[in-house]
């Protein structure tokens, strides 16, 4: 399809919502030149090509909407599960929240997750530690607000199990203690910590606590390099004006066989002042 190079820049502009979702990473094909070595470079990397995708593709129509909300994907990259599939698959999700301190990040993450996949609901989701400013630790105060939100979607039957990341013995005994909906994982960055804390270990043991090891970095996704991908991908826009909300990656698991049959990116993102 022959689209004006400026028709992203103009739909930018004057959008106030961005929804960005890479599809199937597995189905990319052509897309996937090189591996990326961190987990960074390769979210980095697929904001890029499903920005430079869905600009090429861009329909008349949608220029002359001007829509409040765009949905950018690289479209023949979705898949939904089949649902004669669905109790065969494991769907698990890890939700960064990286620009926005409402908890409604959150529902609006797993929903997104759930109409992306074709599910009602989600088997697993862990969140990581919310943003906090420099020299502040981590308080049971600062997750409280979106472990609520997690709890209410537990009991609306979106979420089977939520579990945490990066939690010391200590914050992961508050936690415990307060929620009303308990942790039932908590992921461990082994490149912080080459052996599990054996207090950490002897609590999870005793309130079973499934301990899982991960390797991303502290800061999945900065406001800087979104905003880094988004220039380089659409040159002629403010990239300065938008602001990532949060980043959801999923996993479609075959149970039985333990392979990914799926894996992806969902993000929001929205405009200053708007």
């Amino acid at each position: 399809m022959g689209t004006d190079p400026r028709a992203a820049g103009a739909l930018l502009a004057r959008a106030r919502t961005l929804h960005l979702q890479t599809g199937n990473l597995l189905n990319w094909g052509r897309l996937r030149k090189k591996c990326p070595s961190t987990h960074s470079e390769e979210l980095r990397d697929c904001i890029q090509k499903t920005l430079n995708e869905w600009s090429s593709q861009i329909s008349p129509d949608l220029v002359r909407e001007f829509p409040d909300v765009l949905e950018c994907t690289v479209s023949h990259a979705v898949e939904k599960i089949n649902p004669d599939e669905r109790e065969e698959m494991k769907v698990s999700a890890k939700l960064f929240i990286v620009g926005s301190n409402s908890s409604s990040s959150t529902r609006n993450a797993v929903d997104m997750a759930c109409s992306v996949l074709g599910v009602a609901q989600l088997d697993s989701v862990i969140i990581a530690s919310p943003p906090i400013e420099d020299g502040v630790n981590l308080s049971l105060e600062h997750l409280q607000p979106y472990w609520e939100e997690l709890e209410n979607l537990v009991q609306s039957k979106k979420i089977v199990a939520i579990g945490t990341s990066d939690l010391d013995k200590t914050q992961l005994e508050q936690l415990y203690q307060w929620a009303q909906v308990k942790p039932n994982s908590n992921q461990v960055n082994l490149a912080s910590c080459c052996v599990m804390p054996p207090d950490l270990t002897a609590f999870a043991k005793q309130f079973d606590i499934q301990l899982l090891t991960h390797n991303d970095p502290k800061e999945l996704l900065s406001e800087a390099s979104f905003q880094e991908a988004l220039q380089e991908s659409i040159p002629d826009i403010q990239a300065q004006e938008w602001v990532p909300l949060w980043l959801l990656r999923y996993s479609v698991i075959v149970k039985s066989r333990g392979i990914i049959k799926s894996k992806g990116y969902i993000l929001q993102a929205k405009r200053r002042g708007s």
